[in-house]
């Protein structure tokens, strides 16, 4: 039998030191992007919906989830490091300050003539690189844009609506970004990546703190319901770099470190594999890592977003592809009195793992590593909305995606 999950109890954890992170995840570093957001026409802040009465069903004090199907009409929180990443290099071109920078300011005629044109190119699954497309028309600049074979063709059109110059590859995800950075560099095109390799380090970066700035509305929106924030926090993970964003901010502006779940595909769970190794490297997935999960399969780790979950995520999870649809259909199918969410594969995940670990007396061991209980208070990111229409009905209206059962081991490494 396969079993249903798999989680690694971290054992380098060591929130005691928050220097680093409050340096690159703090109020004075985000409060740049945050600020940057709240410039653009179209930006409000994205619900926090309270599941209360999932909340009483699972035997836990309050579930939250961030619900980023809204943001800026994309459907998807990725849209929020792309621009702040853009908006930089726009702003170093145009000699704007990149601390006070707007919207207007850097689509105005003198900024666009001080940068000269500029092509944003980039490699995604699609939330992404809708972003960067969208980013880069709405401040008068092309976006050049590669997806891993196996994109959703609706994914992809909707890059083009948001006029990109976009295509599918013959190669996996990573792959792509290779061939993104590759002709980047052939044609002098600036790459917009969320993961980091020797050279690369000051664009992810600032995708990661453009990240943060949901990370910043979440917080502020929970305690105004829960005065001390959130005890537990699950998020989901590819490269790591969301993960890392919110993990690094919560921690850096939390007076007590929540307990932080790292959720992975277990087709592309790079991070789980590093965790479990704990030999000092990075590990990665090879192959096509053949996922539901578009949004997570990526195989390997992006190496700021591991400097920070190396130290502050307590547990790393490798889930099947029936756990994110069960999260889908337990959000989309609410207990009567919760609102519903519509939450993509992706961003439904981390709702399916907490159902699984709470309702299923088999998984009472990693309950006890997670340290679930009647007095926890939990975060969670919907990612994103149907950003694919068909996968979404597949899943919801006809049960595709089998949710797991335990035999009663699991896969538990401690």
């Amino acid at each position: 039998m396969i079993h249903s999950l798999k989680t690694v109890v971290n054992p380098r954890v060591n929130k005691d030191s928050k220097a680093r992170i409050a340096e690159l995840f703090g109020d004075e570093e985000i409060g740049k992007a945050v600020r940057f957001h709240r410039s653009f026409p179209q930006y409000e802040p994205t619900p926090l919906v309270s599941l209360s009465q999932l909340a009483q069903r699972l035997g836990i004090k309050g579930v939250y989830v961030k619900d980023e199907s809204f943001r800026f009409g994309l459907g998807s929180f990725k849209v929020l490091g792309g621009s702040y990443a853009i908006g930089r290099l726009i702003a170093e071109r145009a000699a704007v300050d990149s601390g006070s920078m707007t919207f207007e300011e850097l689509k105005s005629d003198a900024a666009r003539e001080k940068a000269g044109e500029m092509v944003f190119a980039t490699a995604t699954d699609g939330n992404h690189g809708r972003g960067v497309a969208w980013t880069a028309s709405q401040l008068g600049h092309r976006s050049v844009v590669y997806m891993p074979k196996g994109s959703s063709l609706t994914r992809l059109q909707h890059i083009r609506d948001a006029g990109a110059e976009a295509s599918i590859t013959d190669w996996n995800y990573d792959d792509s970004v290779r061939i993104a950075a590759s002709e980047a560099e052939k044609y002098g095109w600036e790459v917009i990546q969320d993961t980091s390799w020797e050279g690369y380090v000051e664009v992810p970066l600032h995708i990661m703190q453009g990240y943060a700035t949901m990370a910043q509305e979440a917080l502020s929106q929970l305690q105004e319901s829960e005065a001390a924030g959130p005890t537990h926090v699950f998020v989901q993970a590819g490269v790591g770099a969301l993960a890392g964003a919110v993990v690094g901010y919560l921690n850096a502006e939390m007076e007590k470190s929540p307990t932080v779940v790292i959720v992975e595909p277990n087709k592309a769970d790079c991070l789980y594999r590093t965790c479990k190794a704990d030999d000092g490297q990075l590990h990665r997935v090879e192959g096509d890592m053949d996922t539901i999960m578009a949004g997570l399969a990526c195989g390997e780790p992006n190496p700021l977003g591991w400097e920070v979950l190396r130290e502050y995520a307590d547990v790393f999870a490798s889930v099947p592809d029936g756990v994110a649809a069960l999260g889908m259909r337990v959000l989309g199918n609410p207990l009567q009195g919760d609102p519903r969410v519509i939450s993509g594969e992706s961003g439904a995940v981390t709702a399916g793992l907490l159902s699984m670990v709470m309702e299923d007396e088999n998984y009472a061991r990693i309950r006890e590593e997670i340290g679930l209980n009647a007095d926890s208070v939990v975060l969670l990111f919907n990612t994103e909305g149907d950003t694919d229409p068909y996968m979404y009905r597949k899943v919801v209206w006809d049960g595709y995606g089998k949710v797991p059962k335990s035999d009663g081991r699991g896969e538990q490494q401690g």
